[in-house]
């Protein structure tokens, strides 16, 4: 027996035709949009796989992730974390190039173990890619010693991963995208079916589910990003021991979950839109002003990243614009001579920020600060 998918409120209902409402928008608006909507996909992958390491203690910034992503060394993360962060890497890319992997693909365990390996290949004391043996803990956030949760004896755990793979083909299949991607995450998650790495092989799985849709990138759905974040992350480990209880307790109430996950995807998808629009204005005012300052076109692939306050590495460049690494260097020079570029660092650590003349685009395409909208709490006040 699952922990059972439960019957949505009306709130809940408005708050998932909301979150549809603005993934609706955000396909009609990134769809023409192609050249700098390759670097927002990177972006989010990057801060989604930076949120669900750093919920494991693993943390680093969008920037290393970006550059792992492109084959580049990171500048600031550390050894251990860097294979982390490869592992899951790996994981989320083959989960991406699944959303059109077509009629014929199904969940099965050696899929899920496969992803596993993925991400803990480097952790062979640990049988990555196979169930666990033994039994399983997951430590309290607030004492390290103490057991917030049991998981299920090792020896019913083949049988529940049946029972969950079933439900993923077949179970609760009229239900919202975003509600069976989070009960598919629950169950998981309190399986614990491997020795390690199950949180992050739960909120992969949620994605995994967003992917088979096929709607919108799935970069665009997932609250990894957002479930990274330091409150968040509290909140997350706070509401998963509540609905789930001490050990296996499939007969106690999901609604609790749920909820948080559709507040979350809602914020997510605020932010996402936010972002959308803000990248689209900065790609048109950068393409005028590179322009009218005597680059070409193509350079906005590496101003559109300083714009937003990244990193720009060279190699980075030279991929996005499919350039070759002359054309790469003569450019990066020429936006430095004209400020729109200032280099930091030396030798392989050299990277290049916003310069002085990227400031009037910064003043004129202004981001909201308006705060996001709280779905749930909005209703109970209107």
């Amino acid at each position: 027996m699952l922990y059972g998918t439960p019957k949505l409120t009306d709130a809940d209902l408005r708050v998932v035709e909301e979150i549809e409402e603005m993934r609706h928008d955000l396909r009609m608006h990134i769809r023409p949009q192609e050249r700098w909507t390759k670097q927002l996909r990177r972006s989010l992958t990057a801060r989604a796989i930076v949120g669900s390491n750093t919920i494991e203690g693993y943390a680093a910034s969008v920037e290393d992730v970006e550059a792992l992503m492109a084959g580049e060394a990171p500048l600031e993360t550390s050894d251990a974390t860097r294979r982390e962060l490869e592992g899951y890497r790996r994981a989320m890319t083959y989960i991406q190039a699944l959303s059109d992997a077509g009629a014929e693909f199904s969940y099965d365990l050696g899929l899920l173990n496969g992803l596993h390996f993925m991400t803990q290949e480097h952790h062979s004391r640990k049988r990555p890619g196979r169930l666990r043996q033994g039994p399983v803990y997951v430590t309290s956030p607030d004492d390290p010693s103490v057991a917030a949760y049991t998981g299920p004896d090792h020896k019913v755990v083949p049988g529940l991963m049946t029972e969950l793979i079933q439900w993923l083909n077949e179970g609760d299949v009229d239900a919202p995208v975003h509600v069976r991607a989070s009960m598919a995450h629950l169950n998981l998650v309190n399986i614990h079916p491997w020795a390690d790495g199950n949180g992050r092989m739960s909120r992969a799985l949620s994605t995994l589910v967003f992917a088979r849709e096929a709607l919108l990138p799935p970069e665009f759905s997932s609250i990894e990003e957002w479930l990274g974040r330091g409150q968040n992350t509290y909140a997350y480990y706070q509401i998963l021991g509540e609905v789930g209880g001490p050990e296996w307790s499939p007969r106690r109430s999901t609604h609790g979950w749920i909820t948080f996950c559709l507040r979350a995807h809602h914020l997510q998808a605020q932010q996402a839109k936010r972002r959308v629009d803000l990248l689209s204005r900065a790609w048109s005012a950068l393409s005028e002003a590179a322009v009218a300052d005597g680059l070409d076109e193509r350079t906005v692939f590496a101003l559109l990243p300083a714009f937003w306050t990244s990193r720009v590495r060279r190699t980075v460049y030279q991929q996005d614009a499919e350039l070759s690494p002359q054309q790469a260097v003569r450019d990066i020079r020429e936006m430095c001579r004209l400020n729109w570029l200032t280099p930091e660092g030396q030798a392989r650590g050299r990277y290049y920020v916003a310069g002085p003349a990227m400031q009037p685009i910064v003043e004129s395409v202004k981001q909201s600060t308006k705060p996001y909208a709280d779905p749930y709490r909005s209703r109970r006040t209107s």
